[in-house]
């Protein structure tokens, strides 16, 4: 079999397109999670990201470096949680459900990121979701505003 210049350049042009669009699979559920050393919860939240399919890195700051971290971040103060991650452009503060990550992901709108404020039980990583109590996702606009993204109800 012979191979010509243009099936050459063909095959290679191919071959780069798919490996792009590997590249750009694996960025979307790349991860980076910033949590407290002395919080199990964050590691459950953790597992949870790992368990949908999330490549998740993580790294340990003081209390005053996460609170920092946060507010470099975009989270106002009365959304906050345990952990802030980060993953392309936004910003996931607190046990966010890994299908509202991809959703936010999948939508792409203008805003700073997702928050689940506090520890809700039953969210990821806070206890088996059978016993869950009611909590909403919030979407953080660019402007500082914040409006639902979704709801979960008491089990």
């Amino acid at each position: 079999m012979k191979i010509n210049r243009r099936t050459l350049l063909s095959a290679g042009s191919m071959l780069a397109g798919f490996a792009a669009t590997g590249l750009r699979a694996e960025s979307d559920s790349a991860i980076h999670v910033v949590k407290d050393p002395g919080c199990p919860c964050c590691n459950g939240w953790i597992g949870h990201l790992r368990d949908s399919g999330f490549s998740v890195t993580f790294e340990e700051r003081s209390i005053e470096d996460l609170a920092a971290f946060k507010r470099e971040r975009g989270i106002p103060d009365t959304l906050v949680s345990c952990h802030t991650a980060v993953i392309g452009a936004y910003t996931i503060e607190g046990h966010v459900p890994a299908a509202d990550i991809r959703r936010l992901m999948a939508e792409a709108p203008d805003a700073v990121g997702l928050a689940v404020p506090g520890m809700p039980f039953g969210s990821p990583g806070m206890g088996p979701e059978t016993e869950r109590e009611a909590y909403d996702v919030i979407l953080i606009g660019r402007d500082g505003g914040a409006s639902a993204f979704a709801r979960y109800p008491a089990a």
